[in-house]
């Protein structure tokens, strides 16, 4: 098996700018596992459970790294177990552009780009 760059996130690599692939392929080729819904009401095993539960298939992957962002908890407790497993983990930053725009009615609509800059190690 070739190194895997697994995308843990809610934004499909597909959707990625140009940029953010190219950094991601050169650590891997890159596979989606989509990030969970979390329930607001999810209790703190609830979401233990799932990180376990999404840990064992990253591992299964064998991975290079792991770009993992999401819900806070969770996210948490995944990168923690997968640090214990010495597989790199990272975070994507980004630039945030913004502009705003009057609208004819006198709100104020606002536009935010965000350009990816470099991963990140947890």
């Amino acid at each position: 098996m070739g190194k895997i760059f697994v995308n843990h996130t809610n934004h499909a690599a597909a959707n990625w700018s140009a940029e953010q692939r190219a950094a991601a392929e050169i650590l891997g080729e890159i596979s989606d596992l989509p990030f969970p819904e979390i329930p607001p009401a999810a209790s703190e095993l609830e979401v233990a459970e799932l990180a376990e539960k999404n840990l064992r298939e990253i591992l299964n992957l064998e991975p290079a790294a792991v770009l993992c962002q999401g819900e806070f908890n969770y996210t948490f407790a995944l990168v923690s177990a997968l640090k214990e497993k010495n597989i790199p983990v990272l975070a994507a930053t980004s630039e945030r552009v913004s502009s705003e725009i009057p609208q004819p009615d006198g709100s104020t609509r606002k536009v935010s780009v965000f350009r990816f800059v470099r991963f990140r190690r947890y």
